[in-house]
């Protein structure tokens, strides 16, 4: 008893103050390096932190004060990496490449068939004339730069637009379109490539679609320019000839995961 009132007696709010500031300066830098892609610098930021704790703990002559300033120091360094779009952040908001995650989720509901129909009937139009595309369908966690390398669109869904971006020549049919929920989010986007080993038959385009989803939780659908053929990419793996019911299946998938609470057809 007497240890525990010692306890409560020399208790110090400060500390807790500190470990608030400490875990929330941490989540906000991982969280940036995450949201920008940046992956493999999680790693050396926490192997610094726990290389110079260490340091520390045997080294009598530093106190927590030193840690404490090299621990801001170090954070505000990782931050100053990603300036442009934390101020971009800030002065955009979160959301700011279209619409938001939540407007997008109650704007879906029950005319999901409606989106899945239009965009089946766009490529297998375009797989029957042989043009080239790539649709990335976005749960909304894309990295800002993937979304912003393109031109913002904000357009309802419809087979029509979609195979219009996709002409040849067309000022948008090199880049990846970005369905997200009942809207074409953006098109003409630059992805990136994987750096897997495929057949030679697989060009920019399949090793873009693949590659985007190797770098974010979003599935693609390609249509071969050379070809027609239809494939469909999740998690780095692809499918190749895809016909309507395929599509169907995988864009059913992709519309009442995402977007529909209870986790079935509403």
């Amino acid at each position: 008893m007497e240890a525990i009132k010692n306890a409560v007696m020399n208790f110090n709010w400060l500390y807790v103050l500190e470990g608030i500031m400490f875990f929330l300066l941490i989540y906000y830098v991982l969280r940036t390096v995450k949201e920008n892609n940046a992956k493999r610098l999680i790693p050396v930021y926490a192997l610094l932190l726990v290389a110079v704790g260490v340091i520390m703990l045997f080294s009598f002559n530093l106190g927590a004060t030193v840690y404490v300033i090299f621990f801001m120091l170090l954070s505000v360094f990782f931050l100053l990496l990603f300036s442009t779009e934390i101020k971009r952040e800030i002065w955009a908001g979160k959301h700011s490449a279209a619409f938001s995650g939540e407007t997008a989720k109650a704007a879906v509901g029950s005319r999901a068939e409606d989106y899945i129909a239009s965009i089946v009937k766009a490529v297998q139009d375009l797989s029957k004339s042989n043009t080239g595309a790539l649709i990335v369908l976005s749960n909304g966690n894309l990295p800002r730069e993937i979304v912003e390398s393109g031109v913002a669109l904000g357009a309802q869904i419809s087979n029509q637009l979609i195979e219009g971006i996709f002409i040849p020549k067309a000022p948008l049919h090199d880049g990846a379109m970005i369905i997200y929920g009942d809207r074409i989010q953006a098109a003409g986007c630059f992805l990136p490539l994987t750096q897997k080993d495929f057949p030679k038959d697989y060009g920019t385009r399949h090793r873009a679609g693949i590659g985007v989803t190797e770098v974010a939780d979003v599935s693609a659908i390609i249509v071969s320019e050379e070809t027609g053929i239809v494939s469909v990419v999740k998690r780095g793996e692809i499918t190749r000839y895809a016909d309507s019911e395929i599509l169907k299946k995988f864009l059913r998938e992709y519309y009442w995961k995402e977007f529909n609470a209870e986790g079935r057809r509403g």
